[in-house]
């Protein structure tokens, strides 16, 4: 076993670990292995010990790795703030794109995804802390902008995300994820049908799962620090 092998199956074994402490089937919560500035030798190492869906936070960076893993076929997510005129690459290259903010990002995504590929699934990213720096629309305009993009062609909505303020206490890591998953219960209530809570990282994966996320996004407990490519 490699050692980047044996780091997936200690991240693995912690999800499952977590899901069964808070009562939950750990084949709920999926991996979403955050491979940005890491090289493809690296993500392809991690997906011959089993994973298949890889998160990236820059495009070309991204296209690279799609292009050079063609041949695994691997589950491709982008997280990272989506520009206008990047639209194009993502609709056509991505399998996911995680951080849909704006109705004109979800528009263009709609109105450049190829006819021959299955809809883009997206989830809207919700800036829970209220933080300047981040992206992601507010909770008290999720609704809206939620249903604007259920009703768009060539995407389907598959639920929310969020990348709350960094905090190292565990009552206090929950605190945003609920928020998230409230928020996500408000909206089904409403009548969109979502599956999916995008939440937690490698230092707060576990309070984030007590919440109820359905992926966890993991790139340091598995790739370690980040590599600048």
């Amino acid at each position: 076993m490699t050692l980047l092998s044996a780091k997936l199956q200690a991240v693995l074994a912690r999800i499952a670990s977590a899901a069964r402490q808070y009562g939950r089937d750990p084949g709920d919560v999926r991996l979403l292995a955050v491979s940005k500035t890491w090289p493809a030798a690296c993500v392809r190492e991690v997906a011959l010990a089993g994973q298949a869906a890889f998160g990236e936070s820059f495009v070309r960076e991204g296209l690279d790795k799609v292009e050079a893993l063609a041949s695994l076929r691997l589950d491709w997510h982008f997280i990272g703030a989506v520009q206008s005129n990047k639209t194009r690459l993502l609709a056509e290259n991505f399998n996911w794109v995680h951080s849909v903010d704006r109705l004109r990002i979800a528009e263009r995504l709609s109105e450049q995804r190829p006819a021959s590929l299955p809809p883009l699934s997206v989830c809207l990213q919700v800036n829970v802390s209220g933080e300047a720096s981040k992206g992601g629309v507010s909770p008290a305009a999720a609704l809206a902008l939620a249903q604007a993009v259920a009703v768009l062609p060539n995407l389907r909505l598959r639920g929310l995300m969020t990348v709350p303020a960094r905090s190292d206490v565990f009552l206090e890591q929950r605190r945003p994820f609920r928020m998230l998953r409230q928020l996500s219960e408000q909206l089904q209530a409403d009548g969109l049908a979502l599956d999916t809570l995008s939440m937690g990282m490698s230092h707060d994966l576990e309070a984030a799962i007590a919440e109820g996320a359905s992926v966890v996004r993991v790139g340091t407990a598995i790739f370690g620090e980040r590599h600048e490519a």
